[in-house]
């Protein structure tokens, strides 16, 4: 069994065929999925969803595009709506300078809260970095400081530094379709070196479709691509890397209830 740790199953791209999508997800093997939040005042619909399904799980937060929006976010407000079963993750929160949709000092202080709210709860806290790597590691390291806090690096494609401060803080790192791509060999000379037990992979479907599936509109039963290609990455076979993940899963995101049968 894989889970998809990290998609938008919200997003318009899925609205007319979420049945289909999901039955070809399960089919597929894919037996957990984790719908992210990106605005807290998009909320409501990502917690219906949730709670529509016993295999969707959700987060909340407001991604780092949306920090110039929901601008005097409070982590209290975060964390009053985190007592629902279905809310097991903080985020997505970050940096993205890459964009920068939101002033950058917004997006700090945006992070800055959610790490409060993680830190408070005991959820994950689901971080996004695009060209931030330097800042993110140091408020990462400066607020970590302050307080542990659990968390993963969302959709990994980046430098050394940034997983090199995960490790030393014990989060985890999710592996999306990127790590795929034909440009991505320097990633993929980093993943050989990461530890199987800190290994989560994800889709964050819409975007980002793995190779074969290039160009398509990213689905969760995609997942497996990723995976058969962090697998190759990591020198084990398919199934214990289904078996490694799932359980890293589980391990974060202990909010969730494994499946019975499932054994950790």
């Amino acid at each position: 069994m894989l889970i998809d740790s990290h998609c938008h199953l919200d997003y318009p791209d899925f609205t007319d065929e979420l049945p289909q999508v999901l039955e070809r997800a399960r089919g597929a093997g894919i037996g957990g999925f984790l719908t992210i939040c990106t605005r807290i005042g998009a909320f409501d619909q990502v917690l219906a969803l949730a709670k529509s399904h016993d295999d969707i799980f959700c987060s909340v937060g407001t991604h780092p595009h949306e920090a110039g929006k929901e601008v005097g976010l409070k982590a209290d407000a975060i964390i009053a709506l985190t007592g629902e079963a279905e809310v097991a993750g903080i985020g997505e929160t970050g940096l993205d300078f890459h964009y920068e949709h939101s002033p950058r000092e917004a997006q700090e202080a945006c992070f800055r809260t959610h790490i409060d709210a993680s830190r408070r709860t005991g959820l994950p806290l689901i971080v996004h970095t695009r060209a931030a790597d330097a800042e993110t590691v140091g408020i990462l390291r400066e607020e970590h400081a302050k307080g542990a806090f659990p968390g993963l690096i969302h959709c990994y494609s980046t430098g050394e530094e940034v997983a090199q401060c995960a490790l030393d803080l014990g989060f985890y790192i999710s592996l999306s379709g990127i790590v795929t791509f034909k440009a991505a060999q320097e990633l993929r000379e980093i993943v050989k070196t990461l530890p199987l037990d800190r290994l989560l992979v994800e889709t964050d479907a819409p975007y980002l479709a793995p190779v074969p599936e290039r160009g398509k509109r990213n689905e969760p039963s995609f997942v497996r691509h990723t995976a058969r290609q962090v697998a190759q990455l990591q020198g084990i076979g398919e199934d214990g890397l289904a078996l490694a993940t799932t359980d890293n899963f589980y391990r974060l995101f202990s909010k969730i209830p494994r499946p019975t049968g499932e054994v950790g």
